[in-house]
């Protein structure tokens, strides 16, 4: 059931608060068997119990409450009277005497807390592996991570153990897991929800966000918890601000997909859908934003996650997870002109913006262009956890509103999301658009017309059209897509003895452009293809002149030992005439 659900279910009698505490903690108990990474802290049962029975008092009263015995959960960076807050750090563990403001409100208006979610500790990461509590997964395929930082949160919702959850985002971490979730995750205007009682990553950014089921649900959440805070510094009135129907698309340059070609395409019909559903679609440069990104853990902001943990770095740097540690160290270099000098550079990024608002009334964008496993990010985990960040790092820059919704499946089972931003106080209006947008897709499809299961191919020598070994392409019922080129940072060389003649394409920022062709192939004919490559060439990822990324072959440093550079030539068609 829905929050609204419920709570008109216990407004009406259908209900009782105490059954439906009843019916979540049978759930979270049944969850927990399997997967118990979701939670650190909850109320013991009968306090859980208590609460749901008090609700049932003030609603036999009379109280009129909005949330009357909705279950939630809190991110374990959030306050919460009675328990712990710990930011999946337990020796920086301290017990507050007081609710968050946003807490004390959801309270206030009936809800029932049942307890406290794991993070990415500290809140410093989009992935949720970076916890002593264990990493969360995505609820669709325990293989891949749920996202983060706000991944118990994420999961609590999305696996049916709570109603919504409260989550924080700094630089995306309550939209990121709602997309691979299959959740709302509303991340509403600084300031817009007060973060008093929130423990700050960064603070001049920091907003508590909600996961809900749906953006029925994040509105009333938000009707709820938003509201001026004078105890919150960061606290501000804002007017509603109305959005328009011109919707900004980024421009294929500014879309990198890291390999993952069903996000690419989840998000071309995505596209479509919102032109189907009456909006006027715009490509945009975002360019200035995604530079703008780079700053939050590129530039002198880092220094700001640093002030916040500078008692824990001092006293328990052994208790920091390694990760994370070396993230907030760096901001130890930072200095006062750094600040000075990322402060200007942020405003010029905000003028940038400020023309982009002029040309549409907001922007749609992949939540996150991939996801990767468990095993995968902690392989490698500050490079692949940068790749979710492309979309949101710049938004509290900025000082954006954003909604993430739900816009389908790979065939891995796991969510793809996408995201609306527009300026400050456009919160109502996003909600508006996120009810609009439902979600059309509310369990993994397997299939999606057959082809979100193939592969992109760049062919640029003897596999051409009409080349020699062009039949390795048709035998396996390659689709013909498109005659483009590199983008000009190729050069390309033609092997020595090579039979039949062959060239080796060579990444060099000095280079230029080099005409080739894309196939699409199916993943079992791709894998074949692949098997048949001989060295010294290879296949990798080569980047087109629009900026995509596409599999295709590279070279390895001996394929150029007496080979003649005709990367002047432009490409293989052109040499093979002369």
């Amino acid at each position: 059931m829905t929050a609204r659900e419920i709570a008109e279910a216990v407004r009406s009698g259908r209900s009782t608060a105490e059954q439906v505490a009843l019916d979540a903690l049978a759930r979270i108990e049944a969850y927990d068997a399997e997967q118990p990474q979701a939670w650190i802290g909850r109320f013991p049962r009968e306090a859980v119990l208590a609460a749901a029975r008090a609700v049932d008092a003030r609603v036999a009263a009379g109280d009129a409450l909005p949330l009357a015995g909705v279950p939630f959960a809190v991110k374990d960076n959030i306050d919460v009277a009675g328990i712990d807050t710990t930011a999946a750090c337990p020796p920086f563990a301290y017990r507050p005497q007081a609710d968050a403001h946003v807490v004390r409100r959801l309270l206030e208006a009936g809800a029932v807390c049942i307890g406290k979610t794991n993070l990415d500790q500290f809140a410093t990461g989009l992935n949720g592996t970076r916890s002593p509590h264990g990493a969360p997964r995505c609820v669709f395929n325990l293989a891949y991570v749920s996202g983060g930082s706000s991944s118990g949160s994420a999961v609590a919702v999305a696996a049916g153990l709570v109603a919504f959850a409260l989550g924080t985002d700094t630089a995306g971490s309550g939209r990121v897991p709602a997309a691979f979730n299959g959740l709302v995750g509303l991340k509403p205007s600084k300031g817009r929800w007060s973060a008093a009682g929130l423990l700050p990553a960064c603070r001049s950014l920091d907003c508590i966000t909600v996961l809900a089921a749906d953006a029925e649900d994040a509105r009333l959440v938000d009707d709820v918890a938003a509201g001026f805070d004078p105890a919150d510094v960061y606290s501000r009135a804002l007017p509603d601000v109305a959005v328009g129907r011109r919707i900004g698309v980024p421009i294929a340059a500014n879309r990198p997909w890291f390999g993952d070609v069903q996000a690419e395409y989840l998000f071309d019909r995505a596209v479509e859908r919102l032109e189907g559903l009456g909006y006027a679609i715009e490509p945009v440069d975002i360019a200035p934003l995604l530079a703008a990104a780079r700053l939050l853990y590129d530039g002198p902001w880092v220094a700001e996650r640093t002030a916040a943990m500078s008692g824990v770095l001092a006293d328990m740097p052994e208790a920091i997870d390694p990760t994370v540690r070396g993230i907030v160290e760096a901001g130890l270099g930072m200095s006062a002109v750094d600040a000075f000098r990322g402060q200007y550079r942020l405003a010029e990024y905000a003028r940038a913006a400020e023309a982009i608002w002029r040309q549409v009334d907001a922007l749609f964008v992949p939540t996150s262009p991939t996801i990767y496993r468990v095993r995968e990010m902690l392989a490698n985990p500050v490079a692949l956890n940068s790749h979710f960040g492309t979309y949101t790092n710049f938004v509290n820059l900025l000082d954006m509103a954003a909604v993430a919704v739900p816009a389908g499946f790979r065939l891995n089972g796991t969510g793809f999301g996408v995201s609306f931003f527009a300026p400050a106080g456009s919160d109502r209006a996003l909600l508006a658009m996120a009810e609009q947008w439902g979600n059309p897709y509310p369990a993994p499809q397997l299939d999606l017309e057959g082809r979100m299961d193939r592969i992109r191919l760049a062919v640029v020598g003897a596999h051409l059209k009409d080349m020699p070994l062009h039949w390795q392409l048709t035998s396996r019922d390659a689709v013909f897509v498109e005659a483009t080129e590199t983008a000009p940072t190729y050069r390309l060389y033609a092997m020595a003895d090579s039979v039949p003649p062959k060239p080796a394409l060579v990444h060099d920022a000095s280079g230029g452009a080099i005409k080739l062709e894309v196939y699409e192939l199916d993943a079992a004919a791709f894998g074949s293809f692949v098997a048949e490559v001989p060295p010294p060439l290879a296949i990798g990822t080569v980047t087109l002149a629009d900026g995509s990324q596409v599999k295709g072959f590279v070279a390895e440093p001996r394929a150029i030992a007496g080979a003649e550079d005709i990367t002047t030539l432009g490409g293989w068609r052109a040499y093979m005439a002369r």
